[in-house]
């Protein structure tokens, strides 16, 4: 089993920027997929980006193109999340998740992922 620690929430100024960490722990050799998604008081949770444990390969949502990047350090089994030019409407509780599924649903599914981190919250006062 895979365990997941995120990190590095706050509260930030519109236009500032944010690093979340995901810190993987344990059976980290089944993970093909990382993904970071999100989730805004009386809203579902929404795809943010993906990238593949073994290549690098990366998706985003649309409202992270250009903003966020994600990365991944496989020898120090971390995913982040860098944030620039956040939004008011960034406001969210972070999720960073893995998946173990090779092929079948699309990796902004939120159905595709096993593992789940606790979650960090991330403030962009308006």
């Amino acid at each position: 089993q895979v365990q997941l620690v995120e990190s590095g929430g706050g509260m930030v100024q519109a236009g500032g920027s944010l690093r979340l960490s995901c810190l993987a722990s344990g059976r980290t050799v089944s993970v093909y997929v990382m993904g970071w998604f999100r989730q805004a008081p009386g809203k579902d949770r929404e795809f943010v980006a993906a990238i593949s444990w073994s290549s690098g390969v990366t998706s985003y949502a649309d409202s992270a193109k250009g903003r966020f990047t994600i990365n991944r350090d496989s020898a120090k089994n971390t995913v982040d999340l860098r944030m620039d030019g956040l939004k008011p409407e960034d406001t969210a509780v972070y999720y960073c998740a893995a998946s173990s599924l090779r092929y079948g649903r699309t990796w902004n599914d939120p159905l595709r992922y096993d593992v789940w981190g606790q979650g960090a919250q991330v403030t962009v006062p308006s």
